[in-house]
């Protein structure tokens, strides 16, 4: 049985740039307080959510450990450094390591991928390289790259592959890989609409984009969860289910930083390919955070 890295909700927090296009550290670490401040049970750093594609590997790293200095030890920090590029993602997962990470996170090779037995190959030759726990992360949508829940198992053989972030949004995928690994694979969603039903199948929280806006009732629908009062979080979560859909009405971050610039947030612009909704998705968007109660 291995021990969660942990359990409830973790934020995969987004990226505050300045004006200028540049990374604004003192706002990371400033949201990363406030996070915690308000419940959040870990820190995801620069993950899809955090514009990794679109980070310099100086930007890269710099942001991993402000990440880590801002928590402060307070909540785990897990550090995306999955690549498409085998080395590239070693480096990058030395860099967490040193910067002071208590985990990993590492998505499935996207554009080239790779065959099930590559896959293996290539999280083997990662693991070797580092010490640290990783989750590994599992959303086809974005990479192109299904994974079989067999390969799943395999790797789960593996003592440092200490969960998944399963974010395909089949269910019944999700649970034929409980079946098959049990606890030596703990899963979180990766869908902030499937958080009640993968917990009440034995998932152990989630990683959230969602929790960018609402980190306490994130947490609560998790605690919920945790505590069996599978009602409660149910009814949390209907709460804000079309504004969790509307949270991927534009790809992700898009949404999401919309609305904290609109609460206030000032995590500043996208970067290019990524750039503001519509007006009218706008509209949309804005009607639908009045309606959840998110903005007045």
């Amino acid at each position: 049985m291995k021990t969660p890295i942990f359990t409830g909700s973790a934020v995969a927090i987004v990226t505050p740039f300045n004006p200028d296009g540049s990374v604004n550290l003192g706002k990371y670490a400033e949201l990363i307080d406030w996070q915690i401040s308000n419940g959040t049970d870990a820190i995801v750093a620069v993950g899809t959510t955090g514009e990794n594609a679109t980070l310099s590997g100086e930007e890269h790293r710099a942001l991993m450990k402000c990440a880590v200095d801002a928590a402060h030890g307070r909540v785990p920090v897990i550090c995306s450094t999955g690549s498409n590029d085998t080395a590239y993602g070693i480096e990058t997962s030395k860099a967490a390591e040193e910067a002071g990470a208590d985990a990993l996170l590492w998505v499935t090779p996207y554009y080239n991928k790779t065959s099930q037995h590559g896959l293996i190959h290539h999280y083997d030759m990662m693991l070797s390289a580092v010490k640290l726990p990783v989750i590994l992360y599992h959303i086809p949508g974005r990479t192109g790259l299904s994974v079989k829940p067999e390969t799943f198992a395999e790797l789960a053989k593996r003592p440092q592959v200490a969960g998944i972030k399963e974010a395909s949004g089949n269910v019944s995928y999700a649970a034929r890989l409980m079946e098959m690994c049990g606890d030596d694979l703990p899963l979180y969603s990766g869908n902030d609409d499937l958080i009640v039903p993968l917990m009440s199948m034995g998932a152990k929280g989630v990683i959230s984009v969602l929790a960018n806006i609402l980190p306490r009732e994130t947490h609560d629908i998790c605690r919920l969860c945790l505590e069996n009062d599978f009602a409660s979080a149910r009814a949390l979560a209907m709460k804000y289910l079309t504004l969790t859909n509307a949270l991927f009405m534009d790809v992700n971050p898009v949404p999401v930083k919309e609305a904290m610039n609109r609460l206030g947030m000032g995590v500043g612009p996208l970067r290019p390919p990524l750039f503001e909704m519509t007006e009218s998705d706008k509209a949309a968007f804005e009607a639908e955070l009045r309606k959840s109660g998110v903005v007045k």
